[in-house]
């Protein structure tokens, strides 16, 4: 079994939602206990899981805890409507976490009794757990057949276990390519302001064996200008109707370089992350972190006191930058609008 069976940042235990806690990665492993849907709600806010996959297992968790201090009220509904809200108010640009709570909220609609929703959305949890690590592995088998049988391929951010239920998106992807025979080179970006990459992939990496150079994200069109790239893949938060997508911040200028150098630039990401209200990316609500994040780094001040700060946590990549966007149930490529209906609607592509 490789080890990247064996990494998994959220599991219940006990009655509690356990999440490892990747502000502390790679220098702890350290596991929070939480049995409050509130304290969960806060733990997406900073960042002690990331990730639209994992933020959705993780909000279906919440609400799972939610429901049952609901359930000793007569209220039980109006409670768990309220606290979905809460939820949802974490983050906002991951769509995984808005679909996660709604679905949750509407299995709990459909029972009878407040025991039963208890019942319900536990299970409702775990399945969607189970489900997001089978699914990661069927969408890494399409995507490991989109790879050069060698040569470098270049990530943005995590995208592995840590961003999922297990095995990962884009970095599944890697995996199964790797698990393939593939002779594959990683070359990972080092994501700020969090540095995503530098602790989070190059950690995953390391475990799984699999050969790496981190890198500033400054140099990715040095890489590229040098011959080194011979394809890019990343995750997804939320992706438009369209095929436009929101990622980490960063993504958005990868793309434009991966066109200019005739690269091809993948999207690797589950369908419950295709919003398909959103007609395109310019109705994505971007996210704007603390300005924190950016006048520090690993804790240590870099900016002078008082300097003002734009920090978005995300960008939007137009569909006509991306070559293909990958998914549990086959590649969808240009012409995205009626490609993601048809995997959305049962129809497998390649």
């Amino acid at each position: 079994m490789s080890s990247a069976d064996q990494i998994r940042a959220i599991r219940w235990e006990e009655g509690q939602l356990c999440l490892l806690d990747q502000r502390l990665l790679p220098q702890q492993e350290t596991w929070l206990k939480l049995s409050d849907y509130r304290a969960v709600a806060v733990a997406i806010r900073q960042m002690v899981v990331r990730g639209a996959p994992a933020i959705g297992i993780t909000a279906a968790y919440a609400m799972a805890l939610a429901v049952r201090e609901a359930s000793t009220h007569t209220d039980w509904q109006a409670r768990l409507l309220s606290a979905a809200d809460e939820i949802k108010a974490a983050r906002p640009t991951a769509v995984n976490l808005a679909w996660a709570t709604d679905r949750q909220l509407a299995l709990a609609q459909s029972v009878s009794t407040a025991g039963q929703a208890v019942a319900a959305l536990l299970q409702a949890a775990h399945d969607l757990l189970r489900d997001d690590i089978a699914d990661n592995q069927r969408l890494g088998r399409y995507g490991a057949e989109l790879l050069p049988a060698e040569g470098g391929i270049l990530t943005h951010c995590n995208t592995g276990s840590l961003a999922t239920g297990g095995y990962g998106t884009a970095l599944g992807v890697i995996r199964a390519g790797i698990s393939a025979g593939k002779q594959l080179h990683i070359y990972a970006d080092e994501t700020r302001p969090w540095l995503q990459g530098a602790r989070l992939t190059a950690w995953e990496l390391q475990k799984d064996g699999i050969p790496f150079h981190l890198h500033a994200d400054s140099a990715a069109a040095y890489l590229m200008q040098q011959g080194l790239i011979h394809a890019v893949i990343v995750g997804a938060d939320r992706i438009a109707a369209n095929g436009d997508t929101a990622n980490k911040i960063g993504t958005y200028s990868l793309a434009v370089l991966a066109q200019y150098h005739q690269i091809p630039f993948y999207v690797a990401a589950p369908l419950s992350t295709v919003d398909f209200a959103m007609p395109d990316g310019g109705g994505i609500v971007i996210e704007e972190r603390p300005a924190a994040e950016v006048q520090q780094c690993a804790g240590h001040v870099v900016a002078p006191e008082g300097v003002e700060v734009r920090n978005p946590a995300f960008d939007v990549t137009p569909a006509s930058l991306i070559t293909a966007i990958i998914t549990e149930r086959g590649v969808a490529r240009p012409g995205f609008p009626v490609a993601l209906q048809a995997l959305a609607a049962g129809h497998m592509q390649a």
